[in-house]
């Protein structure tokens, strides 16, 4: 069966960190660029940043820059989201997502319009 899971998400006061993974199961994922996105409630879902499935191409939103790190362990079948500095405004579910089909080594996008996979989310809360 074809899944991308996360966790790692939870509560965590300002300033601190957590680090999402998204783990595949019943495919490669270091066959396809994996993005990871967010949607605040009342908001539309946002891009945060993207691997791309060779060379490790990334973008961030301006947003998350030099707070977030995107990477990929391939012998783990897992993409990770490194977040530092979270502020209150980083409160979202967080989802990761790919896209099946013939891209480009250094390709990935931060447009939600780009992916056709998605996983089902993990609750990210910034608060004191």
């Amino acid at each position: 069966q074809v899944q991308l899971v996360e966790s790692g998400g939870g509560l965590v006061q300002p300033g601190g960190s957590l680090r999402l993974s998204c783990a595949a199961s019943g495919f490669t994922l270091d066959y396809y660029a994996v993005a990871w996105f967010r949607q605040a409630p009342g908001k539309e879902r946002e891009g945060v940043s993207c691997i791309s499935r060779r060379d490790d191409n990334t973008i961030y939103a301006d947003s998350v820059k030099d707070r977030f790190t995107i990477s990929r362990d391939n012998a783990k079948n897992t993409v990770y989201l490194q977040m530092n500095s979270l502020k209150p405004e980083d409160t979202a579910v967080y989802y990761c997502a790919t896209v099946f089909g013939v891209y480009g080594r250094t390709w990935c996008s931060t447009w939600r319009g780009s992916y056709n996979y998605w996983g089902q989310g993990t609750q990210v809360t910034v608060s004191s």
